[in-house]
């Protein structure tokens, strides 16, 4: 089978070869534009906010409160590199928090055999996903958004409204509670998430499959890549994602309620989003991911410290949605536009 190249945008070493300094850093900013707005934000909020904002407890807040919302970007990130989208990131994670807190207080099951059947649980449901998308032909879209209403549904119904409470193990609470090396634990479970997905996706090969995927499955099926089996695979793994997240935040709530959740899918989205929009623009990327998540974390940290209103947070993922959209559209665009590059020239030839 013929090898299969990135259609990213990132510039190569045969693209940067005789740029002149400026030149290359026009090259080279789509590629780092996010990381180095990230690190100027982080600075401006610093010299505004010095007595608050470059603190340990500013630094442990921001990694504690958006550790789901970087689980949930990254689970929707896979599916995004077979060109699906996967909207139960948002509706699941309101019925498996729910889910996992009854297991214990009104089932009477260990903390641990729950999390084995809310992941299981999760699988479950990005195969079925993978199944109405691929085997029935849905459109993603309309599949998860399909799928994780009736979630939500299941989630009020057995709730009726109210919240589901009782004595929760203090082992269980401490998956969220813990701290190591002075930082909190869910910080680590995302650093673990994101190496397994980056040496997955750069340096195995269901990585380039699902890059060829969603750049054409038709092509990628014609070079002899199962595209069915693959997609599928793609929800499944987004599915045990969304239950790892649903898991984290019941040991942080210590409490179930249908009204919690859906406000994560939005975030989850614009972190996904704005991560095909830079490292390896044109194409969603687990470090771009990360980047895209800290974006909104410090934004939204200092603008709330400045003392910003209840509506500024989703506004502000709101504005950033589209403005990653537009990028992201932007960015496929000029793959589409730009020229192959010139071969370069052997010894004879320049001679």
């Amino acid at each position: 089978m013929a090898s299969i190249k990135s259609a990213a945008l990132e510039p190569t070493e045969l693209d940067l070869e005789g740029l002149g300094f400026g030149q290359r850093v026009l090259r080279l900013l789509p590629v780092y534009g996010l990381p180095i707005l990230m690190v100027a934000l982080i600075a401006l909020f610093s010299i505004l906010l010095p007595e608050t904002f470059p603190t340990l407890l500013n630094l442990r807040s921001i990694l504690a409160d958006k550790s789901i919302i970087a689980i949930l970007s990254l689970a929707a990130m896979v599916p995004m590199m077979a060109g699906r989208i996967d909207l139960t990131v948002g509706y699941g994670i309101v019925l498996w928090h729910i889910l996992a807190i009854a297991l214990q207080t009104q089932f009477g099951l260990d903390w641990r055999v729950t999390i084995v059947i809310v992941l299981l649980l999760g699988c479950l449901l990005g195969l079925i996903n993978g199944l109405l998308v691929e085997m029935a032909q849905i459109d993603s879209f309309i599949a998860t958004l399909g799928t994780g209403t009736v979630l939500y549904a299941t989630a009020l119904w057995y709730t009726g409204g109210r919240q589901v409470i009782g004595m929760i193990p203090r082992d269980f609470t401490a998956l969220y509670t813990s701290q190591l090396f002075g930082l909190p634990i869910a910080a680590f479970y995302v650093l673990a998430i994101c190496l397994i997905l980056w040496i997955a996706t750069e340096y195995l090969p269901v990585g380039r499959y699902l890059y060829a995927i969603g750049g054409n499955q038709r092509a990628a099926a014609l070079n002899g890549i199962p595209t069915r089996r693959y997609v599928i695979g793609a929800f499944v793994v987004s599915g045990l994602l969304g239950a790892v997240a649903g898991v984290i935040l019941a040991a942080r709530l210590r409490i179930g309620q249908a009204s919690v959740g859906l406000e994560f899918l939005l975030p989850a989205l614009v972190g996904a989003f704005l991560g095909s929009t830079t490292i390896r623009p044109g194409r969603v990327n687990v470090w771009g991911t990360v980047v895209g998540v800290g974006i909104l974390a410090v934004g939204i940290s200092g603008i709330q410290q400045f003392g910003g209103q209840f509506y500024v947070e989703p506004l502000f993922n709101g504005v950033t949605l589209l403005v990653a959209i537009g990028i992201a559209g932007y960015t496929q665009r000029r793959r589409r536009l730009r020229p192959p590059p010139l071969p370069k020239p052997t010894g004879a030839e320049g001679a």
